[in-house]
């Protein structure tokens, strides 16, 4: 399987998944393409759905993944914090300082 320069910035557990499962990892980059045309929301709102998510179920690297994603979209630092800010009141406080954490990792990294 040849890893493109998109995936080389890719959690490195997701990258061996797909190389040791290669068709399992096609039929997930091909799922993520068919769930992103059957809508009318755009690829950055998209991002913002999908940072909220990962937030909410602790996945920090989903929160980094997303983050740096919707940071090359043109979103803007202030969205990013906004979207995770909305959380409060359905995941807690704790849940959205950890999540804050780690797009923090993103931001300050880019700064």
């Amino acid at each position: 399987m040849v890893v493109n320069t998109m995936e080389k910035e890719l959690p490195k557990n997701y990258q061996n998944i797909r190389i040791r499962y290669e068709e399992y990892g096609q039929a997930l980059s091909e799922l993520g393409k068919a769930i992103k045309k059957a809508g009318p929301i755009d690829e950055k709102t998209s991002h913002l759905i999908q940072l909220a998510a990962a937030a909410a179920i602790r996945s920090e690297g989903g929160v980094h993944s997303h983050t740096r994603r919707a940071l090359e979209l043109g979103v803007s630092p202030d969205e990013l914090y906004h979207s995770v800010l909305l959380l409060t009141s359905v995941i807690g406080f704790p849940n959205v300082a950890a999540a804050i954490s780690w797009v923090d990792d993103i931001v300050l990294k880019e700064e």
